[in-house]
């Protein structure tokens, strides 16, 4: 099983990358490697685990300029495709069909064998995160609904497909889910475990949005935002996550990018599947939890007054809301894994 990429000005120099044994034997536990993008195809990039049928990857990427990359792979998968950052449009040389990806989209895909090119933008850095996983794995989680009976057809007649007809916006959950996967310091059966288990709660979330996409049809998504407000949404995340423990109001993150309230409010709800405070309000008890989790010595309060809580009851009300415990009983071992 093997995929082989090459850029077109660069035709002799090319990756032939093969999947390692532990991805058809279910002895291995788990297999970990990392390719670097350095020096020919420009700055990042990949991380990728392998365990029994499923193959999970993570990479970023800074093109030197707009590249052209041809590749092909020889084996059947289903992909689990979210893209962070940046903008690829790849093209299926056989059916001459173009699926796209931008900011923060996800889809499913199905491919038995694949040629294709894809074109990759330089501006922004390319950020992706994808699972493979053998079809048969896929199907057992793949419900009898209308909104997949196209795609089921696919899997039969080993055509390549989506899983939507259109892209959909990846919701913060979701990219909690994938930063857990990625930042997971266990190792080997514990660390299969873990991402096993959320690779599924990651398909649930997509399948799940789907259907409630097809039975209220979509009205708004990432693609009729303007580039430049999609530029200024995700400036306001990184002001967001910059200053969980002093957050801006509304109004000052609007200013601060340059749009209004009612262009902020509603272009980072479309484009995050949140609220502005629902995503900071996210972002502070995951903070809050890896604080109680790794830093035994901070008290509560102190913990809640880092989070940017005034109070520290409100920051547990909040606390147990979200996980299901209070703090002090997450510091002494009886935590949730929500």
């Amino acid at each position: 099983m093997k995929v082989r990429l090459h850029a077109t000005d660069l035709i002799d120099n090319y990756i032939e990358h093969h999947y390692p044994p532990g991805f058809n034997d279910e002895k291995k536990i788990i297999t970990e490697r990392i390719h670097r993008a350095d020096p020919w195809l420009g700055h990042g990039k990949y991380r990728e685990m392998y365990f029994e049928g499923m193959h999970i990857g993570y990479g970023s990427l800074a093109p030197e300029q707009n590249t052209l990359l041809h590749f092909e792979s020889d084996f059947e998968t289903v992909e689990m495709h979210f893209a962070l950052g940046g903008q690829v449009q790849t093209t299926d040389l056989q059916t001459r069909k173009q699926y796209t990806f931008g900011h923060n989209e996800h889809n499913i895909l199905y491919a038995a064998g694949f040629k294709g090119q894809s074109m990759w933008a330089s501006n922004p850095p390319m950020e992706v995160f994808e699972v493979n996983m053998m079809p048969s794995f896929f199907a057992r989680y793949l419900p009898e609904h209308l909104a997949f009976e196209t795609f089921r057809k696919a899997l039969t007649q080993q055509r390549t497909d989506t899983l939507a007809d259109q892209n959909r916006p990846i919701s913060t959950r979701m990219r909690m889910i994938i930063h857990e996967i990625i930042h997971c310091e266990r190792t080997g059966l514990l660390k299969k475990m873990l991402v096993e288990a959320r690779v599924i709660e990651l398909l649930l979330l997509q399948v799940e949005q789907m259907i409630a996409d097809h039975d209220t049809p979509l009205k708004t998504s990432s693609n009729c935002l303007k580039k430049a407000d999609i530029d200024r949404m995700y400036a306001v995340r990184d002001i967001i996550e910059a200053n969980l423990n002093n957050p801006y109001s509304l109004g000052a993150l609007a200013k601060q990018v340059g749009t209004n309230e009612f262009t902020l409010k509603k272009g980072f709800k479309t484009l995050f599947g949140t609220t502005v405070f629902g995503y900071l309000h996210e972002k502070q008890m995951l903070q809050a939890r890896s604080m109680l989790l790794d830093e035994k010595d901070k008290t509560i309060t102190e913990v809640s007054e880092q989070c940017g809580y005034q109070y520290a009851s409100h920051f547990t009300a909040a606390f147990k809301r979200r996980f299901g415990v209070v703090p002090s009983q997450l510091k002494k071992g009886f935590f949730s894994t929500k």
